[in-house]
């Protein structure tokens, strides 16, 4: 599919009314030719707080819903998207340069989260414990938290924010999403579909959405008190304010940020693996994931011959339209992306770096880049940083244990990789003196996850959690109780309070 016709898919999927004029609002620009799909009106003051009167007042009704009830709506939700995958993922991808794949790829996500959260909402378990005191019964439970606030980035303009409203809706939450400006289409397209849905299932107002481009929007979610979770996802220096704020308010934070992600390659690995892995995790979306392979730290007895492999890669990457079949990286995002990207190289460069591939802006309409290899040095501060586009930086090494030091030896915490054939060192890396990151790979790359384990980092990846495993209970809020079915009064700690025999007068 090479071309698309925008105002048919926004038609067919039900959003042609939220479109407006040019000085009525804010624009969804094509990466691919830098040119605006459609105007859709900003969130106001009004909006807002009837959108959080709203979603106050449906969190009161939908957390008396039996939990395995709120997950017969996801599963509906769950098959609407079934039915619209093929064109969100075209809207995906021409709101953000994602190839269609990928595009579809973020609307499976969706759905394999749906199926996840079904199962999920009859599993939301609490604990039995043993009391100290004699007929006396002890246990935890969970239960629905509030509204809660979503802040979503542009690069998984969808997937993201399922991770978290899937979940937190089967946990008896509402939800309030603010997605990235650069992609509000896609928003709007899955926000109506969740509100029908929604519909159907007597759960009116359990979604809700609020589309800007004024940051102030942001600003105003991470400080409002009526949000007992907020979760974030972006970069670390705004995550690193967000937090402050939410903390402030006795809040909580789910933060997903800046990810700088390195792949080792030892001596033994099989580089027919570890070449396919790294071409996908360095190019894919455009190097514009957060799990997106930035560092390669390479042993130096298979330095020359991974580059030179990854060279021949690299020169059969076919850089260009996203829906056209065959392109293996679209754009980067917008302008700024692109310039970041120049400014990079050039840092790199002044401070020793080689070009190895790539390093060029390609000429024409739209936000296109050369895929880059460059030779560095980890401890430059380029290289220490995230820059989010598809520059990889090859670093050798000569024994393990300075690669493992290199590897964790940046500010952000999120994913790593090993490749090796070595059992020994592949249990060192994942175990508590190995990668410091909150995901570890081994014989893979460093992008990909699946929604069944918890997704996030440490670090100043912002230590958040997201998707699967036990995930859930950030959106719900644990109750210890304990149950006295005897005639005593026994205090814990072998306490006694009263001596034997005292009374107390009745009033």
């Amino acid at each position: 599919m090479k071309t698309a016709d925008a105002t048919d898919i926004l038609e067919r999927l039900g959003i042609a009314d939220h479109v407006v004029g040019a000085g009525e609002g804010f624009g969804s620009e094509n990466p691919a030719n830098g040119r605006v799909i459609a105007y859709v009106r900003r969130t106001t003051s009004a909006d807002y707080e009837r959108s959080m009167a709203t979603a106050q007042a449906a969190f009161l009704k939908w957390r008396e819903v039996p939990a395995p009830r709120r997950g017969e709506m996801i599963r509906s939700l769950g098959d609407e998207l079934r039915r619209h995958k093929d064109l969100l993922g075209t809207l995906i991808s021409l709101e953000t340069g994602k190839i269609k794949v990928e595009g579809d790829g973020e609307v499976q996500e969706m759905i394999d989260i749906a199926d996840f959260a079904v199962g999920l909402s009859r599993q939301l378990c609490g604990s039995t414990m043993h009391s100290e005191r004699r007929r006396h019964r002890m246990f935890e439970q969970w239960h629905p938290l509030g509204p809660v606030g979503i802040i979503t980035a542009f690069n998984f303009p969808a997937a993201v924010w399922a991770w978290n409203a899937f979940i937190a809706a089967v946990c008896g939450d509402t939800v309030l999403w603010k997605p990235s400006p650069k992609a509000p289409l896609t928003a709007l397209a899955i926000q109506r579909l969740a509100s029908e849905v929604a519909r159907q299932h007597d759960a009116q107002d359990v979604f809700g959405l609020m589309v800007s481009d004024d940051a102030g929007l942001g600003e105003r979610l991470a400080g409002e008190p009526r949000l007992p979770l907020l979760s974030f996802t972006g970069s670390s220096a705004i995550g690193r304010g967000v937090a402050a704020v939410v903390v402030s308010r006795f809040g909580r934070s789910l933060l997903e940020c800046s990810g700088n992600n390195a792949v080792i390659v030892d001596e033994s690995a099989d580089l027919d693996l570890a070449v396919r892995a790294i071409l996908f995790g360095a190019v894919g979306t455009a190097g514009q994931r957060c799990t997106s392979t930035r560092r390669l730290i390479v042993h130096e007895s298979r330095y020359a011959e991974v580059v030179e492999r990854l060279i021949a890669a690299y020169a059969q990457v076919c850089v260009g339209d996203p829906l056209a079949a065959g392109t293996l990286m679209g754009p980067l995002i917008d302008a700024p992306a692109r310039s970041a990207f120049v400014a990079a190289i050039a840092e790199a460069e002044a401070c020793g770096g080689r070009v190895l591939f790539g390093g060029s802006v390609l000429a024409g309409a739209g936000y296109f880049v050369r895929p880059t290899l460059i030779a560095a040095e980890n401890e430059w501060p380029v290289v220490q940083r995230e820059t989010f586009a598809p520059i990889l930086y090859v670093i050798p090494y000569r024994n393990f244990a300075q690669a493992l030091e290199m590897q964790n030896a940046v500010a952000q915490g999120l994913s790593s990789s090993l490749f090796t054939l070595d059992l020994r060192r592949a249990e060192r890396f994942l175990a508590a003196g190995g990668s410091d990151c909150g995901i570890a790979n081994v014989n893979l790359g460093t992008s990909g996850a699946e929604i069944g384990g918890a997704f996030g980092g440490e670090k100043e990846t912002g230590g958040g959690r997201e998707a699967g495993s036990d995930a859930w209970k950030a959106y719900m809020r644990r109750q210890t109780n304990t149950i006295n079915w005897g005639s005593d009064l026994p205090l814990a700690q072998g306490i006694e309070f009263l001596s034997d025999g005292v009374e107390l007068d009745s009033p």
